[in-house]
């Protein structure tokens, strides 16, 4: 998959703005529609639908869900729906884990490692319900010395994502192929400060994951795409680079399980709509109506490399457990030092 070719219709309009870091990139957060009455003055209901305080991350992880906030939103609210969205967009995993354990998010889209490690240090106060994307990660350089993996070693690395999956995800490609971390000068930015650093380079190497990764191509022509680690994660593990999840609260699932399977209904029809090609520039559209990238061109780049999926129940599981197992085996501290228990996967035995 060559994300160059994606942006080639692109590159003579489009401008660069923030976007993305490791799955939840650093900035402030925007509120795609503001909180309201379960009711909304939705006069078709027999019974108030039940409101959602839905949390998604800007970037890949939330861009699935833009199709969903639009057309659940207590703000126009739809007749007969079984749920309303009152949804916000973060840019930082920090803050939606905080909210989810707080109480002030019910559903949420995080990283999956997070997610992992917030349900082992909350005692299974989190469930996963879906992964919802899967690789998005890209070394770029400015030049052409970085072919392999193994060419990064003894090289300065500008990354985003320090604690999140792409940490532990280049970490584990490195080893992998011979080289010792230690041996990488990794510096960890946010998506606007490795952007900034790389434009302002006669040369470099960084890596982003889309859009933010779409964003620099954009704007500096000279970057190019070295390495999908996507494809490198596949030279050396069976499993998908299972990157975003949708997440709940145990308490609200346990008290709302008909509205949690609605919600999932829904979502996978999200996914369905995000992911067509016929639907690309309205999907891009309603991606940057709601602040999960900066615009709508690079919406459109991105979307085809987003790699969005809605996998729940036994094949959720099966994807994440083996993914996980390659974390701890790697790092324990990377999913919060244990493998979840199976109460963890929702929907899945």
């Amino acid at each position: 998959m060559n994300l160059k070719k994606q942006l080639s219709l692109l590159l003579c309009g489009a401008l660069m703005v923030s976007a993305l870091a490791g799955c939840g990139n650093g900035g402030s957060s925007s509120s795609a529609s503001s909180s309201s009455s379960a009711s909304s003055g939705d006069t078709s209901h027999s019974a108030p639908a039940e409101t959602i305080d839905f949390m998604v991350l800007s970037g890949p992880t939330g861009v699935g869900a833009a199709y969903l906030m639009d057309n659940y939103s207590v703000e126009n609210p739809p007749e007969d729906a079984h749920f309303l969205l009152s949804a916000t967009v973060e840019a930082d995993n920090q803050v939606v884990s905080s909210s989810l354990i707080n109480g002030d998010v019910d559903v949420a889209a995080l990283a999956t490692n997070v997610a992992a490690t917030l349900a082992n240090q909350s005692d299974g106060a989190i469930q996963v319900l879906a992964v919802n994307t899967l690789g998005v990660l890209y070394i770029l350089e400015k030049g052409d010395t970085v072919q392999s993996m193994a060419d990064l070693a003894g090289k300065t690395v500008y990354a985003t994502g320090e604690g999140a999956n792409p940490e532990y995800v280049l970490n584990y490609l490195l080893t992998e192929n011979g080289v010792d971390p230690a041996s990488v000068d990794i510096q960890w930015m946010t998506a606007q400060e490795v952007t900034a650093q790389m434009v302002s380079s006669e040369d470099g190497i960084c890596m982003l994951p889309v859009p933010a990764a779409t964003a620099l191509m954009i704007q500096d022509a000279n970057v190019r795409q070295a390495l999908s680690l996507s494809d490198e994660w596949s030279q050396v593990s069976d499993g998908e680079l299972a990157m975003g999840s949708i997440v709940a609260r145990t308490d609200y699932v346990e008290e709302h399980p008909e509205t949690i399977d609605a919600f999932l209904s829904a979502y996978e029809d999200s996914i369905e709509y995000m992911s067509n090609p016929d639907n690309l520039e309205d999907a891009a559209a309603l991606v940057a109506q709601y602040g999960i990238t900066a615009n709508a061109a690079i919406a459109q780049a991105a979307i085809p490399q987003c790699n969005l999926v809605c996998l729940t129940g036994e094949e959720m599981k099966s994807v994440l457990e083996s993914y996980y197992q390659v974390l701890f085996d790697a790092d324990p501290s990377s999913i919060g030092g244990s493998l979840p228990y199976n109460s963890f996967y929702y929907g899945a035995e």
